[in-house]
């Protein structure tokens, strides 16, 4: 059984009438004859009641009818879903991002995107640097958000922002009274930050920068989330260095104070080299395009 001869058939049932069939299907009439015959030679039993002058369905071309019409319905359902797939316009895309994002418009982001593209599904998952990059090449996650360059084969990256890095001071602090710090004025302060295994990208910039300006960051507390740092600042256990987008959150009993030479930490998108999907390939098309837009506007 083929699929045109159900085609075939579902006209000659709309139209009651060989005739206004072919005719709608652009052929003549007696090739459809020939086909809705083969179909009924093959089905075992008659569609149709050529005994009148206007078809009619027998009872079990009725039958038939009902279902052909949904399965066919179904069909073309599926293949224009499959054809919007094919072009991006519906799908899935899961998504990593770092906390510090919460502060930079992921949301607003996610919402324009969600405008343009509703079809598309977005799971969204707040994770570690690392644990994005993992995930990505497991196959558990799509793309990911995260700072610092990321040098593996595997994966394909693009730079879509650079953010400001800053020092959060307890409000207290005596070097609150100043408006920008010299990063060797941090050389015997407490540090917190967050454990290298959760980004060892941005770990190392911060690293690097101290040793740039002639000390190593005396480590005194390590902290895994975002907030977990800045409630550890407020409450005077030490300095952080951190994305300037922390000055949205709005936390009391922070002094957030630039930096001398206005460091700043790279953002980057990330997902699989040989992942061609068209949903993922809007997305980060979107993004690319989102955050030109903002730094333009900025």
């Amino acid at each position: 059984m083929e699929l045109r001869h159900l085609r075939y058939f579902l006209t000659v049932a709309e139209e009651k009438h060989f005739g206004r069939a072919a005719r709608r299907l652009r052929m003549t009439q007696p090739p459809l004859s020939r086909q809705i015959q083969e179909l009924e030679a093959e089905l075992g039993f008659e569609l149709f009641d050529r005994a009148r002058r206007q078809v009619e369905l027998t009872p079990a071309g009725v039958v038939f009818l009902g279902r052909i019409r949904g399965l066919l319905e179904g069909l073309d359902q599926a293949v224009h879903e499959a054809r919007r797939a094919s072009v991006g316009e519906i799908g899935r895309v899961a998504v990593g991002y770092i906390s510090s994002l919460a502060y930079s418009g992921i949301t607003d982001l996610l919402r324009a995107f969600h405008e343009r593209f509703p079809k598309i599904e977005i799971a969204l998952r707040e994770m570690s640097p690392q644990a994005q990059l993992d995930a990505i090449k497991e196959r558990s996650m799509d793309v990911g958000l995260v700072r610092g360059l990321v040098d593996d084969a595997s994966l394909a990256s693009a730079c879509v922002g650079r953010d400001p890095l800053v020092v959060v001071l307890p409000a207290g602090h005596r070097l609150a009274e100043l408006k920008r710090i010299r990063l060797g004025m941090l050389a015997h302060e407490p540090f917190v930050i967050f454990p290298r295994q959760r980004g060892p990208a941005f770990f190392d910039q911060i690293m690097s920068l101290c040793r740039d300006a002639g000390f190593t960051p005396r480590i005194v507390q390590e902290a895994p989330q975002l907030d977990d740092i800045v409630s550890l600042v407020a409450a005077g256990f030490g300095v952080a260095i951190m994305p300037g987008s922390i000055r949205r959150a709005g936390r009391k009993g922070l002094a957030i104070r630039p930096i001398v030479g206005a460091p700043r930490a790279t953002l980057y998108i990330v997902w699989r080299a040989d992942d061609t999907a068209p949903a993922l390939r809007e997305f980060i098309g979107f993004v690319r395009s989102t955050f030109v837009k903002k730094k333009a506007a900025d």
